[in-house]
């Protein structure tokens, strides 16, 4: 099992944090694309660490195009020295469009397209494979000696691709090195949907298990007094609402029966009511999405609900104070 924490907002804090997590023991930092860019934060952790993973958790795949991709994917690579995995997604439609400008069609076909344009891409660079990419969503045939970077003996990073649904299942399954599922995801919905898509699209590529992983940024409600677990619970009651309010995550509620709570939650968000919405998630429903528990607890209750499903954890740890963290990692990772 990899544990994997997460690098602050900005650059400001990224060389103190992480130099506490590699120190700390965890097996990978992960970069989110919010309010800054994901992929600088983890130049300046590569300059500063030495054996830790550096994954963008994620990227926003379709606001930029599989050269610009390919091309900061190698960069990175070869300055971390082998470290860098490219985690991306698809993002919504309204954020693509609205936000980003760019063009948003049938994501799931778009993603594949993306991921084996930058594969010709980095096949050329490395093995002088001519550019020859004609996609119907992307293009490549033209790459001169200028434009081509000197080959690094690291090799292309691995993709992982963030998944819910089973289309872009499927698609990382067949193409990526790796799947990112969504904190809303039950133990239930990936047995029963995400991982027999997985097997199988592994099979047909011939790729053994245990080279592909599967990642869970997983909730956790806990705390080191009343008050700090009152407020987790609080916040993550909020998460799932947030989340739950989304059409995409609408066949994660349906699997549990909660068919209606999609509707009742969307209508909400539009009418603004982000911290009521929290108060529709029950018990039994945080319960399924997260784990409860005591801070001494939370590291048993992992793996025994997660054990040979997942192959990596991203968590703070942050229910513990900071000196008790290197031995949680260690429980863990084990």
């Amino acid at each position: 099992m990899k544990v994997d924490g997460e690098l602050p907002m900005g650059m400001g804090k990224i060389t103190e944090r992480i130099v506490q997590l590699e120190a700390a023991g965890f097996n990978g930092a992960q970069s989110v694309e919010t309010g800054h860019d994901p992929f600088l934060p983890l130049m300046l952790a590569a300059e500063h660490s030495k054996k830790i993973e550096l994954i963008t958790a994620i990227a926003v795949a379709f606001a930029r195009n599989p050269m610009n991709m390919a091309a900061v994917g190698n960069d990175l690579n070869d300055f971390s020295q082998g470290r860098f995995i490219m985690g991306i997604g698809s993002q919504i439609k309204a954020h693509i469009e609205k936000r980003f400008s760019m063009p948003w069609s049938h994501p799931a076909p778009r993603m594949r397209e993306m991921i084996l344009a930058m594969r010709a891409i980095w096949a050329n660079w490395y093995d002088g494979v001519p550019l020859n990419f004609r996609g119907e969503f992307y293009s490549h045939t033209l790459m001169t000696p200028v434009f081509t970077p000197t080959p690094s003996k690291f090799g292309a990073p691995r993709v992982f691709l963030a998944a819910v649904g089973p289309m872009m299942t499927e698609v990382a399954a067949d193409v990526a090195d790796g799947i990112m599922v969504h904190p809303m995801t039950s133990v239930k919905y990936l047995k029963q949907m995400t991982l027999p898509i997985v097997d199988a699209g592994l099979k047909k590529r011939g790729r053994a298990r245990n080279t592909f992983e599967l990642s869970y940024p997983v909730f956790i409600v806990s705390g080191q007094n009343e008050k700090e677990f009152a407020e987790s619970k609080k916040a993550v009651k909020q998460r799932i609402a947030f989340y739950g309010s989304t059409p995409a995550y609408r066949g994660v509620l349906d699997m549990h029966g909660w068919s209606t709570l999609q509707p009742q939650l969307n209508l909400m968000s539009k009418q603004g009511k982000w911290v009521e919405m929290g108060d529709l998630i029950d018990d039994e429903m945080l319960d399924i999405f997260a784990v409860v528990g005591e801070p001494y607890e939370i590291v048993p209750m992992l793996k025994s609900r997660y054990s040979g499903l997942v192959d990596r954890f991203s968590l703070s740890f942050g229910f513990v104070p900071p000196e008790k963290r290197p031995a949680l990692i260690r429980e863990l990772a084990a």
